[in-house]
């Protein structure tokens, strides 16, 4: 009876709790919204290329500074952390947003467009943020500052991560959410959950999905080299062809899902995306280079595609008497929702943005590094809407294209969903 009427004690307490403070994140959300939409725009005018957010990480820096705090630079090379000590004891949360762009020139007709131009692969490249990180920025220096006119009744800490090159680091370099787990991000003081989101064009604003487990998939790039021998066209039988050799391959290699995946379990994807080798038509080339990629959203599957392509990699080499080898380039893991910091927050997310918005998804095989965080601690990941209400958000463009665009009004979601899930998970776990 003891235990029933401590409990009841609980729910009552913290519905008073979360009564109180919804009405005040509304009142802030309202109150920063212009400040947030502004820097938004100076973001996407001013995107940079992964491992090379030098303005970016300055701005966001002084944005810290100006609310407050007392931010860290040069995390992974261009992040930026900053710490908010609540004025009670209690757990310590994480937030974070990714910061860089891509490679992309910008379509959109915006008056803050991005005219920004970089290097990539050696290459001066345009840049645009063609994936909504200037959002997922805009939207953590806001959730910040409305965290910090609380601060005095949040029970615990919380950690702001702004995490440099999500779309991965330049060729030889280390970078992203691995390089910064690897300096020690989630640690002094050690981290005990962590929340991030991504915006999606082709989600209607307003709204929320998420599932819990694998949103996302484990990725693994690789890169096949091919060794052959060369001579003239009219007579192949003088030399060895790796271009017949990587056309075997890539026949055999399409067969790993469709003949020997578990596809009613998990889904899986083999993609062979670049071809490089050969200059003339009557020459057959010494050699060439394959690139490609893996998504799986299961551990066991995984293992079972890289072992089938590396034997049928080797075997197709042996077969036509050349060489192969396979480097891996990048791997991250699934970006998993732990099952159980899902059930207890997935009421926050419904509370402050409606339960009609919130919605159940598909797990998804595109890949995120926000998964190395979830390795270490338990963390939550979820999308919301970037197209304007009103519109189809089925017409909008894609991300990673010229065409992409995220809606303004969108990024209220985000500052609701990201102040409610610190606070109440501080609330919950003090």
């Amino acid at each position: 009876m003891i235990k029933k009427l401590y409990l009841l004690f609980l729910v009552i307490s913290f519905t008073s709790y979360s009564q109180k403070f919804d009405k005040k994140i509304n009142e802030l959300v309202s109150n920063y919204e212009m400040d947030v939409i502004e820097l938004r725009h100076w973001f996407h005018e001013n995107a940079e290329l992964s491992n090379r957010e030098f303005n970016t990480a300055k701005r966001i820096e002084q944005e810290l500074i100006k609310i407050g705090l007392k931010p860290q630079n040069g995390i992974a090379k261009t992040g930026v952390v900053a710490l908010l000590k609540g004025g009670k004891p209690g757990p310590v949360v994480a937030l974070r947003a990714d910061i860089d762009g891509l490679p992309v020139k910008e379509r959109a007709d915006l008056p803050w467009k991005s005219e920004m131009i970089g290097e990539y692969n050696g290459e001066t490249v345009p840049v645009m943020h063609a994936c909504g990180h200037d959002t997922h920025i805009a939207i953590l220096l806001g959730t910040a500052k409305i965290l910090y006119e609380l601060k005095d009744q949040i029970p615990g800490t919380i950690k702001f991560i702004f995490q440099p090159a999500e779309e991965g680091a330049p060729a030889g370099e280390e970078g992203g959410a691995e390089l910064m787990v690897k300096e020690g991000v989630l640690k002094n003081p050690d981290v005990d959950a962590i929340f991030g989101l991504h915006i999606w064009s082709q989600i209607s604003a307003g709204q929320v999905y998420l599932r819990p487990k694998g949103i996302m998939a484990a990725v693994d790039e690789f890169r096949i080299d091919i060794e052959g021998v060369q001579t003239h066209g009219s007579t192949p039988w003088t030399g060895i062809d790796p271009i017949v050799t990587a056309s075997q391959m890539i026949n055999s290699i399409q067969t790993i899902v469709s003949r020997s995946m578990p596809l009613t379990e998990a889904a899986a994807v083999v993609t062979i995306g670049s071809i490089h080798g050969g200059v003339r038509s009557n020459i057959i080339p010494e050699s060439l280079y394959m690139l490609g990629t893996i998504r799986t959203l299961d551990e066991n599957m995984k293992k079972l595609v890289l072992k089938r392509l590396e034997k049928i990699v080797h075997n197709i080499a042996e077969a036509n008497n050349a060489k192969a080898k396979i480097t891996y380039l990048v791997s991250y893991p699934i970006t998993y929702n732990d099952p159980k910091l899902y059930d207890e927050m997935l009421p926050s997310l419904k509370r402050i943005n409606g339960s009609d918005n919130v919605n159940s998804m598909n797990a998804i095989t595109g890949a995120e590094d926000f998964s190395f965080f979830q390795e270490k601690i338990p963390g939550i990941y979820f999308f919301i809407g970037g197209a304007k209400k009103g519109t189809d958000p089925m017409k909008a463009a894609p991300h990673h294209t010229p065409d992409f665009y995220v809606d303004d009004s969108a990024m209220l979601t985000g500052l609701k969903s990201m102040s409610t899930l610190t606070l109440d998970y501080l609330q919950k776990n003090k």
